[in-house]
């Protein structure tokens, strides 16, 4: 049996799957990982976390499916990006990792501003200036952590970090390299001038590896852990969002994918690259295709948040009524109105990345009275994402990218109500899609490509089919046109505010 292992570090687990072409998952399991924030709107990670999480997942995959390793003939990998890792010349860890949603950085990115031309900066690196660069994140560490800072000897992400584990090979994936602001878009290559603004030596960024080229292969060490067979290829991986992507069917331009994981993503492909400094740009896995997309640094994160900290009551009632927690809560909520009867929730809770990049942005509730009750909140909570939605594709509209068909992806899709809230805020259907594992099955689907077993992108939307199309309701549509004015309105008024 021919299988392909895929593995993505995300933000709040490691998952592996097992594969098997054309259309079979044959194994997929996943670990928790800690998620900590030291201080407001920092996130930071521990990556030994998640390598332990890998040498747990590969055995537990392989018994599952009842293979050797030996059947497993590649391996790709995929995560958040732009995470930041670092290495002394020992190989040793500098520091947790810095996530890409962590918003420490402010400070340092308008220091970037003021010396660099941003107008020149956007059309050579193909992104703006703003939180999601790593030079804006080491030059905090310089600032704030200057003993780790001169140890530096290594900078790459998180998924890089696991394929340097995997094969002892240091490389940044292509698109890591590019939302790091180190990729010229010109050429294509890593550019010095551009790696030299994070004032570290380029030699400490190492070379640029491409998704579906084979990178390494599984060393003597990396096999004795995980249990995969010494020599398997291992090739250069992609980042979590476009591996989603290409596995939910995002394969023609005006395609949009709407992903609902621990933070939450737009993306939109396209046969033009418009670089705008109010979203990132990242390159499609399939070739010639690129991929605009925003990220708001919160998603299912401030979901798992609010059952926590304001909800937790509630936990009781959903085991005694066999839910999950968030199943509970929809619900509950099932039967509050559009607009929440006044209550609107501002999801900003980590600051916000795309299209404002404001990482002082605080999460508010606003409209709040004694007729409101916990379900109000929880239905707000889901309006305000999808009131950041909109705003996300009028600035695509702006940018000239029409947007032609809605699909929804990852855990957060499985809510129908959250889906049709969407439905109704965006006034357009959304198809939803059965069976997407997760970022880890495009992570799979690069290996199989890059060791020869396909050569069929699009093969890849074999193991996922399209479920029910959420239509909007016209009903609701004027409520909400108020609620997204008002939405964009409040930010606006309290963009101001200064917070500790």
């Amino acid at each position: 049996m021919d299988c392909v292992l895929g593995i993505d570090v995300g933000t709040t687990s490691t998952i592996g799957i097992l594969i098997v072409l054309p259309d079979q998952v044959v194994a997929q399991t996943a670990r928790p990982v800690s998620f900590s924030a030291p201080q407001a709107g920092w996130a930071e990670e521990d990556p030994n976390q998640w390598w332990q999480n890998v040498c747990e997942i590969v055995p537990d995959l392989i018994s599952q499916a009842g293979i050797a390793a030996s059947d497993i003939r590649g391996v790709g990998v995929t995560g958040m990006l732009p995470a930041l890792v670092l290495l002394d010349d020992g190989n040793n860890l500098l520091r947790p990792s810095i996530q890409q949603s962590d918003g420490r950085c402010g400070e340092e990115v308008a220091e970037i501003a003021e010396e660099i031309d941003e107008a020149e900066f956007l059309k050579k690196a193909g992104n703006g200036i703003n939180q999601q660069l790593i030079a804006a994140k080491l030059r905090w560490i310089e600032k704030n952590e200057p003993g780790v800072f001169r140890k530096i000897d290594a900078v790459f992400g998180s998924y890089d970090f696991i394929n340097w584990k995997l094969t002892g090979v240091k490389a940044i994936e292509q698109n890591w390299a590019l939302e790091a602001g180190f990729v010229d878009l010109g050429n294509h290559q890593l550019d010095k001038d551009l790696i030299k603004i994070a004032h570290v030596d380029p030699s400490s960024v190492p070379p640029k590896s491409t998704s579906h080229k084979i990178l390494g292969t599984i060393t003597p060490e990396a096999s004795a852990q995980t249990g995969l067979e010494k020599g398997t290829p291992v090739v250069g991986g992609a980042a979590d969002l476009i591996a989603s992507a290409l596995g939910a069917g995002l394969v023609r331009p005006g395609d949009v994918l709407l992903k609902f994981g621990g933070s939450a993503d737009i993306l939109i492909a396209t046969d033009h690259a418009r670089p705008d400094p109010r979203m990132f740009l990242d390159y499609h896995l399939i070739p010639d295709l690129f991929v605009p997309n925003g990220c708001m640094a919160s998603g299912g994160s401030a979901l798992n948040w609010f059952v926590d900290n304001i909800a937790f009551g509630e936990k009781a009632n959903a085991r005694e009524a066999g839910l999950s927690i968030h199943q509970h809560m929809d619900q509950l909520a099932s039967d509050v109105p559009a607009g929440s009867e006044g209550v609107q929730v501002i999801p900003y809770f980590l600051g916000e990345k795309t299209p404002l990049h404001d990482p002082d942005a605080r999460g508010l509730i606003t409209g709040l009275s004694f007729n409101h009750e916990l379900r109000h909140l929880w239905h707000a909570l889901l309006e305000g994402f999808a009131y950041a939605f909109r705003h996300h594709v009028e600035v695509l509209g702006d940018m000239g990218h029409p947007t032609l068909r809605y699909m929804a992806s990852d855990g957060g899709s499985s809510s129908r109500l959250w889906m049709q809230i969407c439905a109704d805020v965006l006034n357009s259907p959304i198809q939803l899609l059965r069976g997407h594992p997760g970022s880890c099955l495009g992570a799979a689907w690069t290996a199989a490509i890059g060791i020869g077993l396909t050569a069929d992108w699009n093969g890849v939307t074999r193991f996922v089919s399209q479920a029910d199309i959420v239509q909007p309701n016209p009903e609701t549509y004027s409520e909400y046109d108020k609620g997204y004015r008002r939405f964009r309105e409040t930010y606006r008024a309290l963009s101001g505010l200064e917070y500790p």
